[in-house]
């Protein structure tokens, strides 16, 4: 049997020579004597220490892989979960009975639900980056995610009260206090497991088109759009275990603690 040397292994000296396992301090089956060869030494030195293997190099990565890489890496962050209220509310605007609505309030109420779910958590995930409470912005570690999953939670129930006193629907109102339940389910369940908070977000926005569908005087392209938003969640839960963030049981129990969180808390009228 010969070292296979061909692209990504460095040459070996054996190259060309037969060997076998037992070359590495056995016995020959033939004679059953041991096949390490003796080393000559030369008066007055020193034995050499037997030297280390040299690693298995990794191959290469290649195109398709490296476009793979900043495909799932720019998904992640273009379907960030701070972002789905945000989305959640244009849909919302663009879609529905809403769509009247006169385009100075639809700027104002899409402000503050930036601002709330957005600005404030992202300002106070940097404070705790500072203060060395969390490691890393993207919070991929479990153990780093407890102060963040709070912050969202109360953003998101603030954003429904907000709207809920400003007169908005109640399916709207319950979007974002869906996301809020969610939002606890994903904090006790991350005690054990990391859960994916970017499927759940991207669930949520497909029960959101759902109910609109239901009880928000849909527009006539709502359905492209639910066609869109389930294509959009199925990419952002392959780029998800693509990049190693999570693994399929995780994204498919975040599909469904968001779907069924905002779903079921729309149908309270």
């Amino acid at each position: 049997m010969k070292l296979d040397t061909s692209s990504y292994y460095p040459k070996s000296p054996l190259d060309g020579e037969e060997y076998t396992s037992c070359a590495a301090g056995g016995q020959s089956p033939e004679t059953g004597q041991s096949t390490v060869p003796e080393t000559e030494l030369v008066p007055g030195s020193e034995p050499s220490p037997q030297s280390a293997p040299s690693p298995r190099l990794e191959p290469a990565p290649t195109g398709a892989s490296q476009t793979m890489d900043g495909f799932s890496t720019a998904m992640s962050w273009i379907m960030v979960p701070l972002l789905m209220p945000v989305y959640g509310m244009l849909l919302a605007f663009g879609l529905s009975i809403l769509n009247y609505v006169p385009a100075g309030t639809k700027l104002g109420f899409t402000l503050v639900v930036a601002a709330l779910n957005i600005l404030v958590p992202a300002l106070l995930i940097l404070t705790l980056k500072k203060m060395g409470a969390i490691r890393d912005v993207g919070l991929n570690n479990r153990d780093e995610r407890l102060w963040p999953y709070v912050i969202s939670i109360i953003c998101l129930g603030g954003t429904a009260l907000f709207v809920a006193m400003k007169g908005a629907p109640m399916w709207l109102t319950m979007f974002f206090a869906g996301g809020a339940v969610a939002g606890i389910v994903e904090l006790i369940v991350n005690h054990w497991w990391k859960i994916s908070v970017h499927a759940a977000g991207v669930a949520g926005i497909v029960a959101l088109l759902v109910r609109i569908m239901h009880d928000g005087y849909p527009a006539p392209s709502i359905f492209i759009w639910l066609c869109i938003s389930i294509i959009v969640a199925g990419a952002v839960g392959m780029c998800r275990v693509w990049l190693g963030r999570h693994t399929v049981w995780q994204v498919l129990a975040g599909y469904t603690v968001g779907f069924c969180g905002v779903f079921f808390m729309t149908l309270i009228h």
